[in-house]
């Protein structure tokens, strides 16, 4: 990783619109020897006021979710910054945002003072970004892999819960010393904080495995059974992350999973 002599981090949270309950979404511009714009995920005053104080040399995404991406067309066109997207996925991006990028970058790529980390899951475009901040500690920018509380949705058309999953331990592997993440506070226990996410998307995965084992096949009755709460504002959010969970398990032919009917069997327990 590149050494800077000072790194400075600005977090701008603003209003989106999102799934997270925080109703808002972090914005960071980081400062080292170059800058970039992180997750410029509105036009915002405050965002203004960061970019005319330090006007970004980067711009770019943790993923191309649009309450990550909508302010970066504007940025993008304003500061007269490089805008970077993963390898792959520039047409994705470029749709997300109306800007196609001008450079790509893939893991252990540096985009100015931060370096990708390839963090699937959530999106299959996810990616974190590690910093070595000027005291010698590491902090990463996680996006919407890592929340201080609650938990992520791993529920899009690209999730993946096993990617998801390894993606956790990989960052914690790094063990990092601080997490700013995407939505929320910032994270200074970022090992007991994945700890935390790992062991409750575990025990997901067990109550569905406890719900199949009971005979429930339909994913909507799957859903009832693995829920112990009330989820009614959250049950389509509930109910696409039961479907990760599920697929996840046929992958490693534990569970027969048909999803046109939508129904799941615990393999061992056909009749």
């Amino acid at each position: 990783m590149t050494q800077h002599t000072t790194t400075e981090i600005t977090r701008v949270s603003v209003p989106t619109d999102t799934v997270a309950t925080t109703d808002q979404t972090n914005v960071y511009l980081i400062e080292g020897d170059e800058s970039v714009l992180l997750d410029p995920a509105a036009r915002h005053s405050t965002v203004d006021d960061a970019v005319t104080d330090c006007t970004p040399d980067h711009i770019t995404a943790t993923h191309s979710h649009p309450d990550h991406t909508g302010g970066l067309t504007a940025y993008a066109f304003e500061t007269d910054a490089t805008v970077w997207a993963p390898v792959g996925y520039e047409n994705r991006f470029a749709q997300s945002t109306g800007v196609y990028p001008a450079r790509t970058f893939r893991e252990g790529h540096s985009v100015g003072p931060a370096t990708a980390i390839e963090t699937p899951g959530h999106a299959s475009d996810h990616t974190a970004f590690e910093v070595e901040l000027e005291d010698g500690r590491t902090a990463i920018f996680t996006g919407d892999l890592v929340v201080a509380e609650g938990s992520v949705v791993v529920g899009g058309p690209d999730a993946d819960m096993a990617a998801y999953l390894d993606s956790l331990r990989r960052v914690r592997e790094r063990e990092p010393d601080v997490i700013y993440p995407g939505h929320g506070p910032v994270i200074d226990e970022p090992h007991e904080t994945i700890n935390r996410l790992i062991a409750h998307r575990e025990k997901r995965e067990q109550s569905v495995l406890d719900a199949l084992a009971a005979n429930a096949e339909d994913v909507e009755e799957i859903v009832d059974r693995a829920y112990e709460k009330d989820i009614s504002e959250v049950s389509d959010l509930a109910r696409k992350t039961v479907v990760a969970h599920i697929r996840k398990l046929a992958d490693e032919k534990r569970v027969r999973w048909d999803p046109e009917t939508e129904q799941a069997t615990l393999i061992g327990r056909e009749q």
